[in-house]
């Protein structure tokens, strides 16, 4: 089901649910591209399908992202929040189970993820999974991460710390951050820097590194690393599945 949550055009999710009766557990998956308007949230169907065949709710949301109106930092951002908020709407008519919901953002959506984790007035969550997530947006601007983009989601300003999620630690929250040793899209050193941080901050905070693994199997459902994520979603959410 294709509902919206606001009203841009870009303001909508999917919203995947198990044959099953509920109440369902929920994942809230927010796809990567680097915030950027070619990349939409099909990245994340195919393991929302997955996570469905196993008993699991899916919110698949879209945002505003670069290059269009109100796209960027911090309307991208507020999006995602706004987003994953609209859950307790869904719950209204859906069979979902609030009490277990897991946030699972890769790439840039990873960045999404933990940054709703550091939000205050955001609802209460099992847990987030970060897959290969853009955990440090200074770091990934030294880097120069795709040409530069963090600089692009600033909008050519300077770094505003409240967008990134190092700067919002502790979280309070359960966070496990999926990597692969190998990834050159966003390398596994800001995972590093980021868990450092949050274990320092206090945080039950995790890093899982996958070697000779890159970038994009973290969302590819017939490789081992998705395995390996589907099994760390499943203990965030306190259940087991077929």
């Amino acid at each position: 089901m294709r509902i919206p949550y606001g009203d841009d055009l870009n303001q909508f999710g999917d919203l995947l649910l198990p044959e099953a009766s509920g109440p369902h557990p929920v994942v809230v998956a927010i796809h990567g591209g680097f915030w950027r308007a070619r990349f939409d949230l099909d990245h994340m169907a195919p393991v929302c399908a997955d996570l469905a065949l196993h008993g699991v709710a899916t919110w698949n949301i879209e945002y505003r992202r670069i290059g269009q109106s109100g796209g960027g930092w911090p309307g991208t951002a507020q999006d995602a929040l706004k987003a994953f908020q609209y859950l307790e709407t869904l719950a209204a008519v859906h069979p979902l189970d609030l009490d277990r919901v897991v946030l699972l953002g890769f790439s840039a959506g990873g960045h999404l993820a933990l940054w709703i984790a550091g939000q205050r007035d955001r609802p209460a969550i099992s847990g987030v999974v970060s897959l290969a997530g853009v955990a440090d947006l200074r770091l990934a601007s030294e880097m120069r991460l795709s040409n530069g983009v963090v600089d692009e989601f600033m909008s050519g300003g300077p770094l505003d710390v409240a967008a990134s999620p190092i700067f919002l630690l502790p979280t309070g929250v359960k966070t496990r951050l999926v990597h692969g040793a190998s990834d050159l899209t966003v390398p596994i050193e800001i995972a590093r820097q980021y868990t450092a941080a949050a274990i320092a901050a206090g945080d039950d905070t995790e890093l899982i590194a996958l070697p000779n693994t890159d970038h994009s199997p973290l969302i590819d459902p017939d490789s081992d690393a998705w395995r390996v994520v589907r099994d760390v979603v499943f203990a965030l959410l306190r259940r087991y599945y077929h």
